[in-house]
């Protein structure tokens, strides 16, 4: 078996591992409150629950502490619950009135979206301001860098985004918040409109609607832009100063001597020795991306899974199985997209998957 696949089989193995012992953990935390809201756990019919009365509602949570032995110890519980989410049995959530399946579901495809467009954007452009900035290092240019990169680090990410609506939608009307224009919307909820994915920006494609997708990639700007800016500029800083290093090494100026052109020894072998810590900061950026999504979502008026955040469910003592589910999602988001990255990390550093599967 070679090095990468096995590299790749124990990210992948760890996926698993870390979403037990996370939920583990939360669910561990829930034992605290009492049987009756630990039952809402295994509501999932929202039609039938709406039609209960009170006493009914009241029998039925009885029925599932029995059933599922919410008075037994933690292991027993803890295992009968982690069964019924694999089962895709995710709770009732009191507070919205519906399944938390669903409620994620609905939602999560617009936070997806935001947050893999913002990585494609602050991922290759600040490696690549970097790269720049190190070949004309003390010139205008990496002046230039140096300002804005400590611009987007100083302005909180939805400060950028209210400045970004006031300069160019309020001033210009270049851009508009919200998700789609008006005539799109009534588009995309057309019968002849397929949802694959719910990203509109490639369902469009997949649809033959590219008009979607280019007004979806346009209202997508102000909020990726504001959201990757702060990434983009740790990233692009890391490269600079890595490039930088690395173009003062022996094996650079032996490669000089030798006649080895400035482009070749910069983009083969200086660039490659910087993508190493650079793709480092880009794994730990992008978990902090996922974090920081939820409120640009709420400046730009983006009904991701902010909305379960900013409403009432998370706030609410008795939403536990709103709260489980939402820890769910945004721990899977975090795990799956370090795993992608920390594969790029092991394709450019050979040396990485080599040491980690000894």
């Amino acid at each position: 078996m070679s090095p990468l696949l096995k590299f790749m089989l124990r990210r992948l193995a760890l996926i698993p591992l870390t979403l037990l012992i996370v939920t583990a953990v939360l669910y561990g935390v829930v034992m605290f409150t009492p049987p009756e809201a630990r039952a809402q756990l295994y509501l999932n019919n929202s039609n039938a629950i709406d039609r209960m009365s009170a006493e009914q509602l009241q029998r039925l949570i009885q029925r599932i502490i029995r059933d599922y032995g919410l008075n037994e110890p933690y292991p027993v519980q803890y295992f009968n619950w982690i069964r019924s989410v694999i089962g895709g049995e995710w709770g009732w959530s009191p507070v919205f009135r519906a399944s938390v399946l669903d409620l994620i579901q609905a939602r999560a495809p617009i936070t997806i979206e935001l947050t893999l467009w913002s990585m494609i954007v602050f991922i290759p452009t600040g490696i690549l301001s970097g790269v720049i900035a190190s070949r004309r290092r003390g010139r205008l240019i990496d002046r230039v860098f140096g300002v804005t990169a400590f611009g987007a680090t100083s302005i909180p990410p939805f400060v950028l985004g209210l400045m970004m609506i006031s300069f160019l939608y309020i001033g210009l009307g270049w851009f508009a918040p919200n998700r789609l224009s008006a005539d799109m919307e009534i588009a995309v909820r057309a019968p002849d409109f397929t949802a694959f994915t719910g990203l509109y920006t490639l369902d469009g494609v997949l649809n033959g609607r590219l008009d979607i997708s280019l007004d979806a990639l346009q209202h997508l700007v102000m909020p990726v832009l504001s959201l990757s800016a702060l990434h983009w500029a740790t990233v692009g800083r890391v490269t600079r100063t890595t490039m930088v290093e690395e173009l003062d090494k022996d094996y650079v100026i032996a490669a000089q001597a030798r006649g080895v052109s400035e482009r070749r020894i910069m983009w083969k072998h200086v660039l490659r020795n910087a993508l190493i810590p650079a793709l480092t900061t880009s794994v730990l950026s992008a978990a902090s991306l996922v974090s920081g999504v939820y409120v640009i979502e709420r400046v730009f008026n983006l009904h991701g899974v902010s909305e379960l955040i900013a409403g009432t469910g998370l706030t609410s003592l008795g939403d536990a199985p709103l709260a489980l589910g939402f820890a769910i999602y945004s721990v899977s988001v975090v795990l799956i997209v370090m795993f992608v990255l920390d594969l790029a990390q092991a394709i450019v550093d050979p040396r990485l998957r080599e040491r980690l599967t000894e």
